[in-house]
């Protein structure tokens, strides 16, 4: 009987001892083995991204505030944060609500953007659009700074207000007074051409 009680235990002591070198050894080697294997590249733009590199997500929403005393949302399909830039959402296909204190809501929509979780501010680029119903406005790039009372919006504007319409290089454009400011990257004269 004490033989067959030997043998038991060796039999289960070598189990233990085989689960504890998988357990410990094995299956972390195979995790990291098969998160190399399964490393995506991304590209965006010029810049190469590894999945080590930060985090992805989907559908997205961030809540902030704009010129102090206004709310918005800040959405997206597609996002990722770099560990090296933990404050920053790098998003596709972003849109933002704008709340304004006259109840008014301004859409802002792009291809892609930017959005810094700490200061609030957004910026959109490739094919942008902002709408309050009544003022639409395209452009490669739009820069919502959190802190200024006006939106930067440059390269290739168009402005569609019910009165006219008007094209420029670069507009400084205040959603709540619905007051532009228009200039020239080069600092040359300013032409403007409305269109009725």
């Amino acid at each position: 009987m004490k033989q067959k009680q030997k043998k038991t235990q060796i039999i289960l002591t070598s189990i233990g001892l085989i689960l504890l070198l998988i357990t410990y050894f094995y299956y972390p080697y195979m995790q990291k083995v098969k998160f190399t294997d399964n490393q995506v590249v991304q590209k965006d733009g010029s810049n190469t991204l590894d999945i080590d590199q930060g985090t992805s997500f989907e559908n997205v929403k961030y809540e902030g505030l704009y010129q102090i005393n206004n709310t918005f949302s800040v959405m997206s399909e597609k996002a990722h944060i770099l560990n090296k830039e933990p404050d920053v959402v790098y998003m596709t296909n972003m849109h933002v609500i704008l709340y304004l204190d006259n109840g008014r809501i301004v859409n802002i929509l792009s291809n892609k953007g930017r959005y810094n979780k700490v200061t609030y501010d957004c910026f959109f680029e490739d094919d942008v659009r902002a709408t309050d119903e009544e003022t639409k406005i395209f452009s490669d790039n739009l820069d919502l700074i959190a802190t200024e009372d006006s939106v930067k919006i440059y390269n290739n504007v168009i402005v569609n207000y019910p009165e006219a319409s008007l094209r420029a290089d670069k507009i400084d454009y205040d959603f709540a007074t619905k007051y532009f400011k228009v200039s020239m990257f080069d600092d040359k004269a300013v032409k403007i051409k409305v269109l009725k």
